[in-house]
């Protein structure tokens, strides 16, 4: 092997050595912070987790009780993750029995329902959307069906008379109450809740916007059951047209809004469809945009209904300003001329007296269907939404429904948390990364509904999060949990995930953090190291090859007490 190769692997040997040396006690002291221990051996540093145990895995805990105290702690993660149960998760489909049957279409205003006379089609009905939460998941809630001592939402008997009916709690998805809720049924104008939800959908990514206008067309002019009674070639605004159909279920305007969107409303089903599957509303097929139809296949359930009332409102809460509008005037601009038409809303709970306020949502009526009811409220920070589906006449759905929401508001309590209310993350150590931590978040807020009269002031909250991340870290990337307790159970989690992305660090980092060690260790040593080399050559006065020798030597040395003491070498 010739010198210079011999002398190029003396060179990559002590830069191994070095990244080792030096290197690797920064990292292994920045580990040992974040509560790492290093292995330092021929290949890459090896760390294990400590006070694992068998298992390997453990988190550094911080406890913060309900006043917001932080409790220092640290300890075995427990593994599993109690997010709570989704109830808003897949249900057995039960078989829609096929029913048959003419229904006359009958036009006219929508003031029939508020008499007490179902239309042969559709009623007209008003639509009242409520205020709401985030729709995702049970905001981490765990289930409260199984508390000790909690009747099931089955087992509770309000003298509801109508075929199917639930109470759900908005922001959590619970269910308080329900009766046959997976029962499959005609739903009516209750269906214009999913064509709501596509019109706000198309808001929110830009696609429409409220002031567009939106023209009519002859076949959705050609819609019987309650109507508005706009004219082909009409044009009304976007914003209009949704208080046509929330406020008096307008099929004409539905219809006006499902061809704008998807240019025909066979195309606009689809869409209805595809959402509602993503909701897992499993017992649900819709035939048309607006409730109209005769088909023995367009059903849903008292559940669904719940579900995609609940999308609406928590994720567009502005729709309680339409749906509790009580009255109000529209203008027809055609070729007739100009006249005014009043809109009424059919949602008589919105007048009725309550101990709570009623934000919506939406009515619906046919001879097939009976009377419907999706109705929204609110009390004390709790939303509340209540589904009837079949009742006898229009004036049950009513009764029954404020009978649920009084159930609710005289037996649930709410417990909310969210960033204002949370201690600080501290950022997560990451191994192996171009940078050597990375920033964490909440992924929610969190809400537990209580139906058992616990005290809620006693919450726990035990702050979970992981020693350390290896390189590559992406965005969102899980990271820990903030897990909640009440008496020492676990009533739900929410998961800190990573605030942006670090990616994993190369030679040349490697590099540039042994030369920042170096700067942070050496500080100016080096050339007091050089110098005292060239005294001590000075003073030898010895032949070159044998003064060489002793200055390597030399060096040697006093480099080390440089290093180490910050002493001249003599």
């Amino acid at each position: 092997m010739g010198e210079s190769m011999r002398k190029l692997l003396s060179v990559l040997c002590l830069t191994m050595v070095l990244i080792q040396g030096v290197l690797m006690p920064v990292n292994a002291r920045e580990a040992k912070a974040a509560g790492k221990i290093w292995f330092e051996g021929a290949g890459d540093a090896q760390e294990v987790r400590s006070g694992a145990g068998e298992s390997g895995q453990a988190e550094a805990v911080s406890q913060v009780n309900s006043s917001g105290q932080p409790e220092a702690q640290n300890q075995q993660e427990v593994q599993n993750q109690s997010s709570g149960q989704d109830l808003s998760g897949a249900q057995d489909q039960t078989n829609a029995q096929s029913q048959s049957g003419a229904q006359d279409q009958t036009n006219g205003q929508s003031q029939r329902e508020a008499a007490g006379q179902p239309s042969a089609g559709n009623q007209p009905e008003a639509e009242n959307p409520s205020a709401g939460t985030d729709p995702a998941g049970t905001n981490g809630q765990t289930d409260a069906a199984g508390q000790t001592g909690t009747p099931s939402a089955d087992q509770v008997d309000l003298g509801v008379t109508a075929e199917s009916a639930i109470l759900m709690e908005a922001s959590t998805g619970t269910i308080i109450y329900e009766k046959d809720c997976d029962k499959q049924l005609r739903p009516a104008s209750i269906t214009k809740i999913m064509t709501l939800i596509l019109i706000f959908d198309a808001l929110d990514a830009g696609k429409i916007r409220l002031d567009d206008e939106v023209t009519t067309s002859a076949y959705a002019k050609s819609m019987g059951g309650s109507q508005v009674f706009l004219e082909e070639g009409e044009k009304q605004t976007v914003e209009t047209l949704i208080k046509c159909i929330v406020v008096a279920s307008g099929n004409d305007a539905s219809v006006t809004m499902a061809e704008h969107l998807a240019g025909s409303e066979a195309e606009f089903v689809k869409m209805m469809n595809a959402r509602a599957a993503s909701l897992n509303m499993t017992n649900t097929h819709f035939e048309d945009c607006c409730g109209l139809t005769e088909s023995a296949t367009h059903l849903t359930s008292a559940r669904d209904v719940a579900i995609m009332s609940r999308e609406l409102i928590t994720k567009y809460p502005q729709i309680s300003q339409y749906s509790t509008i009580w009255m109000e005037n529209i203008t027809h601009v055609t070729k007739q001329g100009t006249t005014e038409f009043g809109l009424a809303n059919t949602n008589k709970l919105l007048k009725m007296s309550n101990t709570f306020t009623v934000t919506g949502l939406k009515t619906g009526s046919t001879s097939l269907a009976k009377y419907c009811l999706s109705a929204t409220a609110e009390k004390d920070g709790i939303k509340l939404i209540a589904v009837v589906m079949a009742a006898p006449d229009y004036k049950i759905r009513f009764s029954q429904a404020q009978t649920m929401l009084n159930y609710g508001y005289a037996n649930c309590s709410l417990y909310q948390d969210d960033d204002s209310k949370r201690e600080e993350l501290p950022a997560v150590p990451v191994v192996n990364g171009q940078e050597d931590s990375v920033e964490v978040v909440y992924e929610k807020e969190f809400s537990y509904l209580s139906t058992t009269g616990e005290k809620l002031d006693q919450v726990e909250r035990s702050l979970q999060l992981e020693e350390s991340l290896e390189a590559p870290v992406t965005m969102g990337q899980y990271a820990g949990k903030l897990v909640y307790t009440l008496d020492g159970r676990e009533i739900g989690s929410v998961d800190v995930l990573t605030a942006n992305e670090v990616e994993a660090a190369k030679y040349s980092d490697y590099l540039g953090k042994l030369f920042e060690a170096f700067v942070l260790k050496g500080g100016g040593t080096a050339p007091d190291t050089e110098q005292g080399h060239d005294d001590e050559t000075a003073a030898d006065g010895q032949s070159g090859g044998r003064s060489g020798a002793q200055t390597e030597t030399g060096t040697g040395e006093s480099r080390t007490e440089g290093v180490g003491e910050g002493t001249p070498a003599a």
